[in-house]
């Protein structure tokens, strides 16, 4: 962003166009992929081998003095943040030219700083050994028996404000206000650029692809301390989307990556359809890297032809993970899968389990799990993916011991990029001694779910919520029974402070089982309990449960449960979360809430790219007799 000065000028500040993009574009050089050699567990390598740092040639150690004059503090802070000398203060540089080059850079970012800040009239001075910088010789030497002294002094001048804002060509018919510009208002050199950014985006959004930033001029009057802003955008005519080439895939078919994109020879052009095929070939886990290109130029059509860039990343991959709380134990899970089984991003996953590690001393009162799950996107519809799997499972929590196989086949259909329907065919055998006795069923299922998700973020959400409401309609053929479940759950999360660090979450879910003459008609892993780390903290898992005379747990044919938390960010990294949890499960067919068990605890989160570590601490609020007198809960992710 270029700056022309007029009036008297009370400061010079040096300053160099493109400087800001020169140094995001240094920053994102610094990461390597040597950074993924080793896993650090707060400030601990857990395994991995770390890169040792690389020796510094000719080492120079240099003292730093930083004045920010009359900054206000959020300004100097900002200033101080902006700054390599101070960032790196006790870090020797490269020879004397090392210091040197460091204090240029810092220049250009404190000058960039100032712009931020709306301070256009303010100077940056920086001396080295009582030099300055501007009058050092090419290939200065210092003296070097003591850290070389580095001085900067920055007058930061006065804020500067919008004055008159003007429009002009394609961005003429807009609203200067709309895009931040008020006059009497925020100066700053980012509040101009996002309008420029914004003003093309919105002629974009019009399908309008050649449109472009013809003339920005911004100019300072020193003697009025305001900001005229002049931005001139060309529109270009609207074209709708013509051919897609597809570059860099290896294995993966083109024609299927052209396809699952959804853009169409065709469609309306606009930057959101775009984004949202980046994004929906990302999330396919097949390749490492997803770039869309448009053409510089319409073709003879009046289309706008581009290509899709994919770089494939590895395909085949494998995992572990682990839970543990002291009701249910240690809990180890690991997984093998294959991300382009047949060529069009089919997905196939071999995992299993064990649990209750520590909690049982007998490995066959273990929990063991294993499946085979198969995904192939695009199935029939660019928005439809087929599911398949088997999965069998053994199960001793204290209401019942259970033995499960499950075959499960459906389809998965994007409504829009919030709303998912689905459904399919299950059919589930079951070998179960409970509070009932031994029985066996054999179970046929139509499950269909409805989910809507409006979070900003899956695994650590500050806004936004997830509604899910499912049916299952079911028929036992051992006995004949039919019966269905109905099940819904809503979770919202909000931010109540500026900076996303205090964030309340709630969760509310309740279901109902109609159906079958008696509760032992009902497959037992049908029934409802609550309880545990996933639902009631501070209980046994599914350990709230109706009970029958013998004090033996029978399941319920309805629920509903409830968990409120704060969770508030100590240090970017730290959080501690306050909750409440509550459940009440009964065997009529609506809650009748004769029996409310609340828990309530705090827990600890500790960020990591992957989500948050959870650790939690919860208790009882409304004990059993002889129940469980406390829980611990750790695992990866928010606890909903």
């Amino acid at each position: 962003m270029r700056i022309r000065n007029t009036g008297p000028k009370i400061g010079t500040a040096y300053r160099k166009t493109g400087a800001v993009a020169a140094i995001v574009a240094a920053a994102l050089a610094s990461f390597s992929v040597k950074d993924a050699f080793a896993f650090k567990l707060f400030g601990m390598t857990i395994f991995g081998k770390e890169e040792p740092t690389e020796e510094v040639i000719d080492p120079v150690n240099y003292t730093v003095d930083f004045q920010t004059g009359n900054a206000d503090k959020e300004l100097r802070e900002a200033l101080e943040t902006s700054s390599l000398l101070v960032g790196d203060k006790g870090k020797p540089v490269s020879g004397d030219l090392g210091v040197v080059i460091k204090a240029r850079d810092d220049r250009e970012r404190l000058i960039a700083t100032l712009y931020e800040h709306a301070r256009y009239g303010g100077v940056v001075n920086i001396t080295i050994n009582g030099v300055n910088l501007d009058n050092l010789p090419p290939n200065p030497t210092f003296n070097h028996s003591k850290p070389v002294p580095v001085v900067v002094r920055i007058n930061p001048g006065p804020t500067f404000t919008l004055g008159t804002v003007r429009l002009q060509g394609a961005a003429a018919g807009k609203n200067a206000k709309s895009y931040g510009l008020v006059p009497g208002g925020n100066a700053g050199s980012l509040t101009i650029l996002k309008a420029s950014a914004k003003i093309v985006e919105d002629l974009k959004s019009e399908g309008r692809p050649l449109a472009k930033l013809e003339n920005r001029e911004v100019v300072a009057n020193h003697a009025t301390n305001r900001i005229d802003v002049t931005l001139t955008a060309e529109g270009g005519p609207v074209a709708p989307i013509g051919n897609v080439g597809i570059a860099g895939q290896r294995s993966v078919d083109p024609d299927f990556i052209r396809r699952y994109s959804r853009l169409n020879d065709g469609r309306p052009y606009s930057p959101e359809a775009l984004k949202k095929a980046s994004d929906r070939l990302r999330q396919l886990g097949v390749f490492s890297s997803v770039t869309i290109r448009e053409a510089s130029e319409l073709a003879p059509n009046g289309t706008i032809p581009m290509t899709i860039e994919v770089s494939e990343g590895k395909q085949r991959y494998f995992g572990f993970g682990a839970q543990y709380s002291t009701i249910d134990g240690l809990g180890l899970s690991g997984f093998w899968g294959h991300r382009n089984l047949f060529g069009q991003a089919e997905s196939l996953r071999i995992e299993g389990g064990i649990a209750r590690i520590g909690e049982e001393s007998d490995i066959g009162r273990f929990d063991y799990s294993a499946g085979i799950l198969f995904s192939k996107p695009g199935a029939f519809f660019p928005s439809a993916t087929f599911n398949a799997s088997i999965v069998a499972k053994t199960e001793h929590p204290d209401p019942y011991n259970a033995s499960t196989v499950t075959g499960a086949t459906g389809l998965v259909y994007e409504l829009t990029d919030q709303d998912l329907i689905s459904g399919g065919g299950e059919v589930s055998w079951e070998d179960s001694e409970d509070a009932f006795g031994d029985h066996h069923y054999l179970t046929f299922s139509l499950p269909f779910e409805y989910i809507r998700d409006t979070r900003n973020d899956k695994l650590n959400p500050t806004d936004g919520y997830r509604f899910t409401a499912s049916t299952k309609p079911s028929y036992e053929a051992y006995m004949g029974t039919v019966f269905s479940s109905f099940e819904t759950s809503v979770s919202g999360y909000q931010a109540i402070n500026a900076d996303d660090t205090i964030v309340l979450a709630a969760k509310v879910a309740g279901g109902v089982l109609v159906g079958g003459n008696d509760l032992a008609d009902i497959p037992t892993t049908r029934r409802f309990y609550a309880g545990g780390g996933g639902s009631v903290r501070g209980y046994g898992y599914q350990e709230i449960s109706p009970y029958d005379a013998a004090g033996e747990a029978t399941g319920g044919r309805s629920y509903v449960t409830g968990s409120f938390e704060a969770r508030i960010g100590i240090t970017e990294t730290i959080g501690i979360v306050p909750f409440i949890d509550v459940g009440s499960v009964t065997d009529t067919t609506f809650p009748d809430f004769s029996d409310v068990r609340p828990g309530a605890g705090i827990g600890i989160r500790y960020a990591t790219p992957f989500g948050p570590l959870r650790l939690d601490f919860a208790v009882p609020l409304n004990r059993f007799e002889d129940g469980t007198e406390y829980g611990i809960y750790a695992g990866i992710g928010q606890s909903f």
